[in-house]
């Protein structure tokens, strides 16, 4: 894949390719800590070695550009850069990441995708080849993508990408009755995946429901996550919320945020906010629920660009259903439940993600016992 600004033709793309992935990777590694700003992954190479590295900084800053040119130091004069992300052109808290990369003295870029952000928009490419860099572009663009795709949402649609999560018994069982103790459906290998991808994110979600049903805490256990404080977000229509529920106790600690309707109770939100609860109010969809779109625009306005959703069927049905979700991650258990209970997504919302022209199925495999699915919405 060229672009306009291909000057450069690499002797050998599958070194680029090999190159690019590396950098992808490292960028990967800050994944939920860079908000509101990509993880962008950058590596320098000269004479076929890595000779610098750098991945956006927690919080958004240092850019991942200007990482990789301080750990290369003098050897990035005449090496090839390559990132995951066009580099920046426009004055903000720091100076162009464009800027740097010429004052490094560095002779080629390797840039995986434009930066959708108007402030850039191909104008980080043309100050490169301006001043008489190599370019290539679109190589590692589809992983690039992926690991953009929060960022590009956001500054393209005014919200967050969406991960999905869901947690099934072997005959498509969520939970049991009204009445029946918490299911626990999968093994210690999946939970601990799950632990996993909510540090990826910046947000975690769930319905109110499942804050009555569960009294979950959305926080991370495992070793080496614990300083991870991703958003705990609660859609929640009417702010039932529990004042009593591990959420709200602990929200003095842990960024808590619940989005209500417009009519929800002034009371119940004052005294949210008394235990150190934020609470959003958006406007309700026909349905008199939460309008989907509307939350997760409310969240990107607050800097979200990863949200993983843990609420629940319902939720999940309506995030397919109205393409909020742009990742959906089945666990299925392998005990069945054997009797009526709930399902774990509705018959339309299965359908649709079985559908090949809507989705793709990235993966099939297992986590210990545990069968994992993952799939992708063909954007």
């Amino acid at each position: 894949m060229s672009s306009r600004f291909d000057l450069y033709t690499a002797p050998a793309a599958d070194e680029d390719a090999a190159f690019m992935a590396a950098a992808i990777g490292w960028g990967r590694r800050h994944l939920g800590q860079t908000a509101p700003n990509p993880a962008v992954g950058c590596i320098i190479v000269r004479d076929g070695v890595i000779v610098g590295r750098g991945a956006t900084q927690p919080g958004g800053r240092p850019h991942a550009e200007t990482e990789a040119i301080a750990d290369a130091g003098p050897l990035a004069r005449g090496a090839t850069l390559y990132v995951s992300l066009e580099p920046c052109s426009h004055h903000g808290v720091t100076a162009p990441c464009a800027d740097a990369i010429v004052a490094a003295g560095l002779s080629r870029v390797v840039s995986a995708i434009e930066d959708p952000d108007r402030r850039v928009a191909g104008r980080g490419h043309a100050k490169l080849v301006q001043a008489g860099i190599g370019l290539r572009t679109g190589i590692g663009a589809v992983e690039a993508r992926r690991l953009a795709l929060g960022h590009i949402l956001r500054v393209t649609e005014g919200r967050p990408m969406v991960s999905l999560k869901l947690a099934e018994t072997a005959d498509g069982y969520a939970a049991g009755g009204e009445h029946d103790a918490r299911l626990m459906i999968t093994g210690a290998a999946a939970n601990n995946r799950v632990q996993i991808l909510r540090a990826l994110h910046d947000a975690v979600m769930v319905g109110v429901g499942t804050v009555i049903a569960d009294d979950p805490l959305l926080t991370l256990r495992l070793p080496g996550l614990e300083a991870r404080r991703p958003l705990r977000v609660v859609l929640d229509t009417h702010l039932r919320t529990p004042l009593a529920s591990r959420l709200v106790a602990t929200a003095r600690e842990r960024p808590t945020l619940v989005i209500a309707g417009e009519g929800a109770s002034q009371s119940a939100q004052a005294a949210l906010e008394a235990a150190g609860v934020a609470v959003e109010r958006v406007a309700l969809g026909p349905d008199g629920r939460l309008s989907l779109p509307e939350a997760l625009q409310a969240l990107g306005r607050r800097g979200m660009t990863r949200v993983f959703s843990e609420g629940g069927p319902v939720a999940a049905a309506a995030l397919i259903e109205k393409g909020l979700a742009e990742f959906v991650t089945i666990y299925t258990g392998v005990k069945p439940f054997l009797r009526e209970g709930v399902r774990s997504l509705s018959a339309g919302a299965r359908a649709q993600l079985t559908d090949s022209k809507d989705w793709r199925l990235l993966d099939d495999g297992f986590a210990g016992l545990d069968r994992v699915r993952r799939y992708e919405r063909r954007l």
